[in-house]
């Protein structure tokens, strides 16, 4: 669902892929550091601006349609995507920082599964631990029962191999080799799943997993901004969520997300961070991708037939020129808050809430 297809001659030519390849970073060698190359942003569509002049004059770019509903804020779609709504600045400052916070301390906590699960097991207090130093290592009791191979089981995230230690000394021995600091999983965190566990190696959603129910606050949002897309006299059931986690230089490869079982019910996607560029293309890779940017607080609504678009997100913006989340420096001001600010000013989040039946 969010890894991209195997890279073949023939995908290389496709008309998404050649976008894709158009918006990545890619960077110039100095002998002091690393300079991103300059890229063509003319024909990315920005919707804060579509935004400010409708605001202003009523006006809308070609192609951009505003829906007529009942909702507190301006609603775009695009034309030549039937399903696709774009609600820019829909979620407050406060908001915006509220869940950049339970997405790094809550959502990553087990029984909720994330990428390290594979290797590491379930990991308890990833961001805290990696505020105060700790090492992740491998337990010497289950080193001495188990020394030749460790196999951790995907769908156990009942156990963990693996603790935090407050430092690694020579009290660990040969086993310091059987360690990694928790920031560097901070920064390696790529995804968490929230209430219905995604199953990646089968493609579909384990309702035997472990799990806990999406917290009622993100349900209320995520019906809330979910309405315009539905359909008439029906409500939007959360029942999953997938949060990404985006660093320097990181992608998310052109996919469709397909797994549920009614595409006309819309999948709610949060921006939270640093800016980025999104890909929707159609229904084939063959077809042009639309660009636009993406900033802290928009929200994207995918329904009907734009379920069946490919998209992706080929680049974020980590410099503090274009980054734009000066709102959230502003907010992330408290002492307590300088872990969040230093994480968030070089990472982008995204939270999609999905209805699965």
């Amino acid at each position: 669902m969010y890894a991209s297809e195997a890279i073949t001659e023939e995908s290389e030519r496709t008309a998404f892929r050649k976008a894709e390849k158009k918006y990545k970073i890619y960077y110039d060698n100095t002998k002091k550091r690393k300079i991103p190359r300059p890229v063509d942003l003319s024909e990315v569509i920005d919707f804060k601006s579509i935004l400010d002049k409708y605001d202003c004059n009523g006006e809308l770019m070609e192609g951009v349609s505003a829906l007529n509903c009942d909702f507190d804020r301006p609603i775009f779609c695009l034309e030549s995507r039937p399903g696709f709504y774009f609600i820019p600045g829909a979620l407050s400052v406060e908001d915006q920082c509220q869940w950049i916070r339970e997405s790094l301390t809550s959502f990553p906590q087990p029984p909720n599964r994330t990428n390290h699960n594979a290797i590491y097991g379930p990991i308890e207090d990833l961001f805290i631990a990696a505020n105060k130093g700790k090492v992740l290592i491998l337990e010497e009791s289950l080193l001495d029962s188990n020394r030749s191979e460790i196999n951790v089981n995907q769908n156990d995230v009942s156990t963990s191999q693996w603790k935090f230690s407050e430092e690694l000394d020579e009290s660990h021995g040969k086993d310091a080799c059987k360690s990694t600091s928790a920031s560097v999983l901070l920064r390696k965190l790529r995804w968490s799943t929230l209430g219905l566990q995604f199953d990646w190696s089968k493609r579909n959603y384990n309702v035997s997993l472990p799990h806990k129910k999406i917290p009622d606050a993100l349900c209320q949002l995520a019906k809330r901004m979910a309405a315009p897309a539905m359909p008439c006299g029906e409500e939007f059931q959360p029942e999953a969520a997938i949060v990404n986690y985006f660093g320097l230089a990181d992608m998310l490869g052109g996919h469709l997300d397909d797994m549920e079982k009614d595409w006309s019910k819309p999948i709610v996607s949060m921006s939270l961070g640093c800016k980025a560029i999104f890909l929707l293309g159609g229904k084939s890779r063959e077809d042009p991708p639309v660009a636009m940017f993406l900033r802290s607080g928009d929200v994207v609504l995918m329904a009907g037939e734009a379920r069946e678009c490919f998209h992706g997100v080929p680049r974020i913006f980590t410099d503090a020129e274009n980054g734009e989340i000066s709102p959230l420096e502003c907010h992330f001001s408290g002492e307590d808050d300088l872990s969040y600010l230093n994480y968030i000013r070089t990472s982008r989040i995204n939270i999609n809430i999905r209805q699965v039946f």
